[in-house]
């Protein structure tokens, strides 16, 4: 799994609401003045999460985004899922339960398993507060 660009963004943009936006609405341009992103780029980005339920929005000159609930809720993997889709390291772990023909014989099915579990595992313990309260230069949070 390789994360895009686009969700990159999407975790700096969660992260910029939490620290500049609070419990109010945050313009996109002044995020995409904060995190030199281009607005229609995350405009993009904000529908997915909006559509999502992840953020709310307002139009309007005292509109712009919001998170919808407590950054403590708030799962890297519910960040990155609407905007990166499955995160299937091989593509037969995409579907549940697996429909490869050589499940049963394949030998190295149970790694991909593994590692999968690994990868969602992290994503599912790393939390929106974790990331935003985070001090530059120090080491990226662990899993407990």
């Amino acid at each position: 799994m390789k994360i895009s660009t686009k969700g990159r963004y999407a975790l700096r943009f969660m992260i910029d609401l939490v620290q500049n936006g609070g419990d109010s609405y945050t313009s996109l341009k002044d995020v995409t003045r904060r995190q030199t992103i281009s607005p229609k780029y995350l405009e993009q980005i904000a529908t997915s999460l909006s559509k999502s339920g992840l953020i709310l929005s307002v139009r309007g000159p005292q509109g712009g985004y919001k998170l919808a609930r407590s950054l403590e809720k708030y799962t890297v993997a519910d960040i990155l899922r609407p905007i990166e889709g499955t995160f299937a390291c091989v593509a037969c772990l995409e579907q549940t339960p697996n429909a490869c023909p050589r499940y049963e014989s394949c030998s190295t099915v149970h790694f991909w398993e593994g590692l999968h579990e690994v990868m969602t595992n992290y994503l599912n313990g790393t939390t929106l507060a974790d990331l935003a309260v985070k001090k530059q230069g120090e080491p990226c949070p662990s899993t407990p």
